[in-house]
């Protein structure tokens, strides 16, 4: 709708007016609110956990080797001040040099999926892999969160008769 419409809407007291013109793929994609037949269906969004531990390029490792250590996850995040994920600190970047950056150490472009993914084919990727989590993030690459392989598995196993 056009900005003056959705105005127009919020003038008339609706109070979730949304202007937005990329489309119901990218809608579903960030998972935002869905409607009609299929909106009840659970996807990968439904399962998100945002508890991972993250960190910024100039971050030492010393410093998130201890959040990762309060965290359920043998990994950290490294995200751009705006969010968008850029790396992954794996466990054995974490237990080296503690003054080293985590740009210095960290594995570029980890492997990521939409909130909008189905959660059959999700969990036959994760298997097939052996992934025990996979990052979830927007169009523009922000992260969202995780969805975790045992979620995943007991959410698919809740369907079974």
């Amino acid at each position: 709708m056009s900005p003056r419409a959705a105005c127009r809407l919020e003038a008339l007291g609706f109070a979730e007016v949304y202007d937005y013109t990329a489309g119901k793929a990218d809608w579903l994609a960030r998972g935002l609110p869905r409607e009609g037949e299929k909106a009840g269906e659970r996807r990968a969004f439904d399962l998100v956990v945002d508890d991972v531990a993250t960190c910024a390029l100039d971050d030492r490792v010393g410093t998130v080797r201890e959040r990762v250590a309060a965290s359920r996850y043998g990994f950290a995040f490294v995200v751009s001040p705006g969010g968008v994920l850029l790396g992954r600190l794996r466990r054995a970047a974490l237990e080296g040099d503690g003054e080293q950056t985590a740009d210095a150490v960290m594995e570029l472009g980890p492997s990521t999926i939409r909130a909008d993914t189905e959660l059959e084919p999700l969990a036959e990727r994760m298997r097939t892999r052996d992934l025990t989590s996979l990052p979830v993030t927007t169009p523009e690459g922000e992260l969202m969160g995780v969805v975790r392989r045992d979620d995943l598995e007991a959410e698919l196993a809740s369907r079974q008769p």
